[in-house]
């Protein structure tokens, strides 16, 4: 199974946005672990912005 090159784009793009990492720095991480950073990223903006 192959990962979608388009989600991968936006998993970093959204990493990279918040975080401000590298490209290879993100790019290291296991999916797993990249897609958890994006699950959290998303929980923190929706906490700010008052969302539950």
């Amino acid at each position: 199974m192959t990962y979608a090159v388009d989600r991968l784009y936006e998993e970093v793009a959204y990493v990279a946005y918040h975080f401000h990492w590298s490209l290879d720095d993100i790019l290291d991480l296991e999916h797993a672990t990249r897609r958890r950073f994006v699950e959290e990223i998303a929980h923190i903006n929706r906490r700010l912005s008052g969302e539950h």
